[in-house]
């Protein structure tokens, strides 16, 4: 016998033991027929159905990608005829070292080091006026991912999930890849936080190719598949009459539903990410390098049905030259070019790019200015870039976006954002109104009063909207 008595056991046994005898009929059949992750409508028609977030971990420099500043040339070296408040000194304006060619018939200027998206400057859409709260990786990152910098809060991924649901019982409706290892916060990139813990991310370390290793301890070897399936049953049932006597605990409901979801993924999981199943000139389109592999991951797993996807470029802050920025930049966008390419041309030629949003990106900008040397990192040298969450670029394809469009700026020298200002808040709230979702109506009651992902601002970027 339990002799345990919390809160709600006290008030069954009390005054309001009749009324609760009637509720626990309706609770125990509604949880009994009820999938979390089952798929529901949204609150509009929408213009896409799922994510795909390539995330440039560390801060990509929007001046070398695509926001040129020719200016720079003229001041190069010195000081800017502006003071600009950085997160540290820096020096004299620095010019890209690379050079820049206008693609399609939006005439849209792309660097050399991506010169590969050159083909689909029609399908793509640059949002040159981002700006976010603070020039520091943790904080950044968080706001990027979860819409606030300190506090912890369910991410963009968790949000839309338990807004939309999944189109697959067999694969996480939220997967974030990053080869070797996690981000910087880990795993407070992809919570679900006071959501329930069924529409958290699920992490994959793409720098394994073997799927046993890619996808650790998915199969049992020691019992086949029919006997698992038994003990399976046997041990939701026991877990059933478990949740039975604890109505309204979250989360044992989510961790059951994860138990199964995880036996579920043995057969769906490992066909989703064994490329090797895919015709050789599909990989060759892609390319070999790992983050060409997630790419090819990406679009198997959305034709799956799985709604978030998020493909950092590596643990740590690889994309954070302080130094070196000619060629860190460009051993990365070579690393990322040619399967960001591919994998727009693959979804056009499926059908799929109108239902898919691609957002590429990282937590903030980098100055136009050079930083200086410091002891222990950029110690002697004057080739890289420092922190800038004033002004930055966002691009975003597929999905209902306009193609061929450039929407705000930044100002002469690429610093600050100067003409139509966007906040993370507001990219927030228009990936949400793409998805069909209103920003304000999707809330989650926690702690007596309503969280959504914007918190109390965003406003939608209408003019990007197909």
């Amino acid at each position: 016998m339990n002799d345990f008595v919390n809160r709600r056991n006290f008030l069954s046994k009390a005054g309001m033991g009749m009324g609760m005898l009637g509720l626990s009929q309706l609770i125990s059949s509604s949880e009994k027929k009820h999938n979390p992750l089952k798929a529901r409508s949204p609150h509009m028609k929408p213009k896409a159905k799922r994510v795909i977030h390539v995330f440039c971990n560390g801060g990509a420099s929007h001046i070398d990608t695509f926001d040129p500043k020719p200016l720079l040339e003229k001041y190069a070296g010195k000081k800017l005829p502006t003071h600009y408040k950085t997160e540290r000194e820096t020096g004299g304006a620095y010019p890209s070292p690379f050079k820049f060619k206008k693609y399609g018939k939006s005439g849209m200027p792309i660097s050399e080091i991506f010169s590969e998206l050159g083909e689909h400057a029609d399908d793509m859409c640059l949002i040159r006026s981002m700006t976010t709260n603070v020039p520091n990786h943790e904080p950044s990152l968080m706001m990027l991912n979860c819409g606030d910098a300190i506090l912890p809060r369910p991410s963009m991924g968790s949000w839309i999930n338990y807004g939309l649901g999944s189109e697959n019982d067999n694969l996480p409706g939220f997967i974030a890849m990053c080869p070797g290892g996690v981000p910087i916060k880990g795993g407070a990139n992809w919570r679900a936080a006071f959501l329930p813990g069924i529409f958290q991310g699920t992490h994959i370390d793409t720098k394994h190719e073997n799927i046993d290793k890619l996808i650790e301890n998915i199969r049992n070897k020691r019992i086949t598949r029919s006997a698992q399936r038994a003990q399976m049953d046997l041990l939701q049932e026991f877990n059933q009459i478990h949740l039975d006597n604890r109505k309204g605990e979250k989360e044992l409901k989510s961790r059951i539903h994860n138990y199964e979801l995880a036996y579920k993924m043995q057969m769906e999981a490992t066909d989703a990410f064994d490329v090797s199943k895919e015709p050789e000139y599909i990989r060759e389109m892609y390319g070999k390098s790992v983050q060409s592999r997630q790419f090819l991951i990406a679009r198997r797993l959305l034709e799956r049905g799985v709604r978030f996807i998020q493909l950092y470029h590596g643990a740590g802050q690889p994309w954070d030259n302080h130094d070196e920025i000619e060629k860190g930049h460009r051993k990365l966008a070579g690393e990322s070019s040619q399967g960001l390419a591919a994998l727009i041309s693959d979804l056009k030629q499926r059908g799929l790019l109108d239902e898919t949003l691609i957002v590429w990106g990282g937590e903030f900008g980098r100055t136009p200015t050079v930083e200086l040397p410091k002891p222990g990192a950029n110690a002697g040298k004057k080739n890289g870039r420092d922190h800038n969450n004033h002004g930055f670029t966002m691009m975003m394809c597929g999905g209902g976006v306009k193609g061929g469009k450039i929407y705000g700026s930044t100002d002469e020298f690429g610093f600050a954002a100067v003409e139509n200002k966007v906040h993370i808040h507001d990219l927030h709230a228009s990936i949400l109104h793409l998805l069909g979702l209103d920003h304000e109506e999707l809330t989650f009651r926690y702690s007596g009063r309503d969280f959504r992902l914007t918190d109390v601002h965003g406003e939608i970027i209408r003019d990007i909207i197909a």
